[in-house]
């Protein structure tokens, strides 16, 4: 084992010797609600992949900046996401949470408001910030509420299968719902019913470590995301125009400042010491990989059908369900791998799956017929639960026990620093060709190689033992 693994342990304490965490009272309620919060975060994400045809007509946005439409969400995630879970771990998971899930609800009632492209892309960024206090701060009050191995394994299990499911049942309450606009009332509404249970179910939880806030590591790093997810944005349009340039610089810059302020604060947002930790490194590409290949595809893909294949938004919600519903029920499943693969095996296996399923869809947008997909849409949502159930839980022990929010929150944010590049540069792939058959096996053949890459990747950083 690692020495992550002797911080790992419930006793575990915060300065002073007083306790790191409260001991929840409802550990059942707390999985119920952080899954289900989850779940409204990455449905309110995915929402825009069938109805990004007719958000983009009712807000008069030009196919250029549709990317933004999409990127919006994620952008607030990467920006946010470590912050969140170094604020999570420092000052309560619950508060955190409970203010992520009130936020969430009403900037994303705010979106369905919105009448312009640059209106809605705010409100969408404000989601990602949202989503970030979210999915950052509920594994951290998971791994308070399960402190056993075998309960965190149940534990992370579920809540990744719920990240499955949030994705499978976003496209669809979108394409059922009358209007895009209509759907986002829904999932605010949702989003603020689970502010007010959470209220009273959850029970707060923390890891104090005296010292001051980290506030200069968080406008660095923040601010370096922002600069990076915008020029990644906007480098579909030239990569060799000076604003892409500018933010680029601006992001290295912000990063190495970032390193630098890290290196000299008592309380770190994150302790740049784990990057000599090979199961850190593996969770991190673990994440950026799935942003890159999985997620950058599966965003735009389904508004890719919509175009080519002239199917209706709910047509392609119900073919879409069949990779994210079974995605769900693979990663609910993974927790009876245990004992038998790693994770970081169950992540090779899973990158390995979603590399045989796009290459199986090579041609299908051409042959103008669905059922050419549906081979790839099973092989690929096996890969993606794969994905999905073992990332949380390689997330939470690739750190020491009392900071796993912060864990979430690093691994998430390479997820979705992946996500904003993956879709930035599917789309330039698709509509850079002569036709967008063309462009599609671009993009198809460009997302097997990332994810070949994911592979390999996680297969080198061989756990220590």
């Amino acid at each position: 084992m690692t020495g992550l693994d002797s911080a790992t342990t419930p006793a575990a304490t915060a300065t002073g010797g007083e306790p790191a965490r409260d001991t929840p009272a409802h550990p059942r309620a707390t999985l119920a609600l952080t899954s289900a919060a989850t779940a409204v975060a990455l449905m309110t994400y995915t929402a825009p992949m069938v109805t990004l045809p007719d958000t983009a007509a009712a807000l008069h946005t030009p196919l250029s900046a549709q990317a933004w439409l999409l990127n919006g969400t994620p952008l607030g995630l990467a920006a946010l996401l470590l912050v969140a879970g170094s604020l999570a771990d420092d000052y309560g998971r619950r508060r955190i949470f409970l203010g992520g899930t009130l936020d969430l609800g009403l900037t994303t009632a705010l979106g369905a408001l919105t009448t312009s492209t640059w209106q809605f892309t705010l409100a969408r960024v404000a989601q990602g910030a949202a989503s970030a206090a979210i999915l950052a701060s509920s594994l951290g009050l998971l791994v308070a509420a399960y402190p056993s191995p075998r309960g965190r394994l149940h534990a992370t299990g579920v809540w990744g299968a719920f990240v499955s499911g949030g994705i499978a049942a976003g496209p669809l309450v979108a394409g059922a719902l009358p209007t895009w606009r209509i759907a986002y009332g829904v999932l605010g509404a949702t989003a603020l019913l689970a502010t007010a249970l959470g209220a009273r179910a959850l029970t707060e939880s923390r890891a104090p470590r005296g010292g001051r806030p980290d506030i200069r590591g968080a406008l660095t790093f923040g601010l370096a995301l922002v600069a990076l997810v915008a020029a990644l944005t906007l480098g579909r349009d030239g990569w060799l125009r000076a604003p892409v340039g500018l933010l680029l610089a601006a992001a290295v810059l912000l990063i190495a400042l970032f390193a630098a302020v890290e290196h000299r604060t008592e309380t770190p947002m994150i302790d740049l010491g784990l990057l000599r930790h090979a199961r850190f490194l593996a969770s991190a590409a673990g994440g950026l990989f799935t942003g890159l290949a999985v997620i950058g595809m599966f965003s735009f893909l389904p508004a890719l059908l919509q175009q080519t294949l002239r199917l209706s938004p709910m047509a392609t919600a119900w073919l879409f369900l069949l990779w994210s519903g079974l995605s769900f029920t693979v990663a609910l499943q993974v927790k009876h791998l245990a004992g038998r693969i790693t994770p970081r095996v169950q992540l090779a296996v899973g990158f390995a799956l979603h590399t045989v399923a796009v290459l199986t869809m090579l041609g299908a947008v051409a042959s103008g017929s669905w059922t050419r997909l549906l081979p790839g849409l099973i092989v690929g949502g096996v890969g993606s639960g794969l994905l999905n159930g073992a990332l949380p839980l390689l997330a939470v022990e690739s750190v020491p026990r009392e900071r796993a929010a912060m864990g979430s929150g690093a691994q998430q944010t390479f997820r979705y620093i992946g996500s904003c590049a993956g879709v930035a540069l599917t789309i330039a792939l698709a509509t850079s060709a002569h036709t967008l058959a063309a462009g599609t096996n671009t993009a198809l053949l460009v997302s097997a190689g990332l994810a070949a890459a994911g592979a390999v990747g996680v297969v080198v950083l061989r756990e220590r033992q």
